[in-house]
């Protein structure tokens, strides 16, 4: 019973990264996976590691961390399910990991290694439109990244941030909290944390967020996508 019902889970989890598949392919691409579970605080891969699969996230969440070039450990993205980690593994036969992916939750994938993805693409080539459709949703999000951070102020990548944030520990539900430091929403919005305490205080002046110990807790995330759109802010 346990079997099916994470069957039927990682089905419905991973839909949307399957969308250009039809059913029977996207079939075979579930019982190629094998299914993985992570506890809190266990990686799911290394930065450096060989890439040797990809993990459709089907429950729970991550952190991307990367070692800074002053060896410290910095936080440059919060992940949720549906989403997938490690999809450079199945192009580079070579590749190494570029990141470190955390569980910060109980986590469960799909993980689908390089060698069954070209089993798959040899005798279905269809299935290779997926990691297309993976790579290019990625693509689009580094661009914006780029995009923001060359004409962006830094206060509303914070509020930009914290927004993709909420969307993904929140599903839209209202009182959201957000268990991410300062220091990673720094790292996240590429700005330093004096920066990210000065758009914090803001917004919950502006009774966007409450902010409590190791934790933002979004209260009106309306006020909070309104401060994210904006393009300039006055600080008092």
């Amino acid at each position: 019973m346990g079997d099916l019902r994470d069957d039927v889970e990682g089905r419905a989890a991973i839909a949307p990264l399957l969308d250009g598949l039809g059913e029977g392919d996207r079939r075979r691409v579930i019982e190629a996976c094998i299914r993985r579970r992570f506890r809190r605080g266990q990686a799911l891969f290394h930065e450096g590691d060989p890439g040797e699969s990809l993990h459709f996230l089907t429950s729970g969440f991550v952190v991307v961390q990367v070692t800074t070039p002053f060896g410290e450990i910095a936080t440059i993205n919060v992940m949720g399910a549906p989403d997938t980690v490690g999809e450079l593994a199945l192009l580079d036969r070579y590749g190494r990991r570029s990141a470190s992916v955390v569980a910060i939750t109980p986590v469960k994938t799909l993980a689908l290694d390089r060698g069954a993805f070209d089993l798959l693409r040899t005798e279905h080539p269809v299935v290779e439109r997926m990691l297309v459709t993976i790579l290019s949703v990625h693509v689009r999000r580094l661009s914006d990244r780029l995009t923001e951070a060359l004409y962006v102020p830094a206060e509303t990548r914070v509020f930009l941030r914290l927004a993709d944030l909420f969307r993904v520990f929140g599903g839209g539900r209202t009182e959201t909290a957000i268990p991410v430091t300062q220091a990673d929403l720094a790292a996240m919005a590429g700005t330093t944390r004096p920066t990210v305490n000065r758009a914090l205080q803001a917004a919950q002046s502006a009774g966007a967020i409450l902010l409590g110990r190791g934790r933002i807790e979004v209260v009106e995330p309306n006020v909070l996508e309104e401060l994210a759109a904006s393009p300039t802010h006055s600080w008092s």
